[in-house]
């Protein structure tokens, strides 16, 4: 299947062109990026990397003679003895498959996956080094062709998507055409673009969505994405505190996985859309708003108080005007002002006119 550009002029991507000029300068003052593989302790958070373990941060005991840590440690022997062999034998396993081989020891997937995070951490190692895997909930269409580990030839279409690979670190011979990248809060929102073929008529690009909060293998396909290609990157989730969360954990990172922000966190990525200043230049109507609840408005609390926004002045000012107007607002909202509105009209015009921040 060639890929053959079937949308708009070349002019169109102008401003794009500009802008990815500018993500590689910063990327050539700043130097090479720190090579993944490892954990980086910082003592604060860098902009160029997101958030990071630090020095001084808390840590856990679990002993074998102690009777409330007795049991975590026999589990954690026993998972690292089938990291063990999965490693000694060159085979995978995901987090499920080690939940099933007992799981009554385990009692619920919880304890394995915080048990596989925790040694991930001790050892200082990402967690597929550990030979583990996680099972993608991620979807990808667009313009894109790579090779999976075991010689697969995977050709991604602008018409349907396709899963996420398992095994990002296996994918190889990655090809794209594509000016820009989506990464899409919803699925809903990302099946309606590929029914508007939004693909098609803005192409070459490539939509990503994680189905709200993403799995470790959508965020490691972003962060593979833009290691290899530096196409501009961009997202397009709700006009509410839970969608800036979601926009936050690919830029920026989690805590929870904080000891991996270098393989990752892409922190070049920019806020598209939904802006609450939208709402009003846009002129929604009200009743399609959602009023903010208590706990949006501590999640907001919580998100304003963090040490990246005060590299975002923009972003500030944004989820400013949300906590004024006390309002939120899905990417839906759009649909009443035309049923395509956003794939149409919304997204051409901000990605033609720079209308990213």
């Amino acid at each position: 299947m060639a890929f053959a550009p079937m949308g708009p002029e070349a002019s169109f991507f102008g401003v794009l062109e500009q802008h990815r000029a500018s993500l590689l300068a910063t990327l050539r003052r700043r130097g090479p990026e720190p090579a993944g593989g490892g954990t980086h302790v910082a003592s604060r958070f860098e902009d160029s990397v997101g958030l990071q373990m630090i020095s001084h941060c808390t840590t856990r005991k679990i002993k074998s003679d102690s009777p409330k840590s007795v049991k975590n440690f026999a589990l954690i022997l026993k998972i690292l003895s089938m990291i063990y062999k999965l490693v000694q034998s060159n085979t995978y396993a995901t987090k499920r498959d080690i939940y099933y081989t007992d799981s009554q020891l385990f009692g619920n997937q919880t304890v394995v996956d915080n048990i596989i995070n925790d040694i991930s951490c001790m050892l200082k190692v990402p967690r597929r080094c550990l030979h583990i895997l996680s099972t993608s909930k991620g979807l990808i269409a667009g313009n894109l062709k790579y090779i999976e580990e075991d010689g697969t030839k995977v050709t991604c279409s602008c018409a349907t998507a396709i899963a996420v690979p398992s095994n990002i670190q296996g994918i190889r011979n990655l090809i794209t055409d594509a000016k820009f990248l989506l990464i899409v809060e919803k699925d809903a929102t990302f099946q309606r673009l590929l029914d508007d073929n939004f693909c098609s008529k803005i192409s070459p690009c490539i939509m990503v969505t994680g189905k709200g909060v993403p799995d470790l293998n959508t965020r490691l396909l972003v962060k593979k994405l833009w290691d290899t290609f530096h196409t501009p990157i961009f997202t397009l989730v709700d006009a509410d505190p839970h969608g800036i969360e979601i926009m936050c954990i690919y830029k920026y990172g989690s805590k929870s996985m904080s000891f991996e922000a270098h393989n990752l966190t892409v922190p070049a990525i920019r806020w598209l859309g939904l802006l609450p200043s939208d709402i009003k230049r846009l002129n929604i109507p009200k009743d399609t708003l959602i009023p903010l609840t208590k706990q949006d408005q501590m999640k907001l609390d919580s998100i304003l108080k963090r040490p990246y926004i005060t590299c975002q002045p923009f972003w500030r000012k944004e989820m400013e005007i949300m906590a004024d107007s006390k309002m939120k607002a899905e990417i839906q909202a759009l649909t009443f002002l035309s049923s395509d509105y956003l794939s149409r009209v919304y997204l051409p015009n901000k990605l033609k006119f720079g209308g990213w921040i």
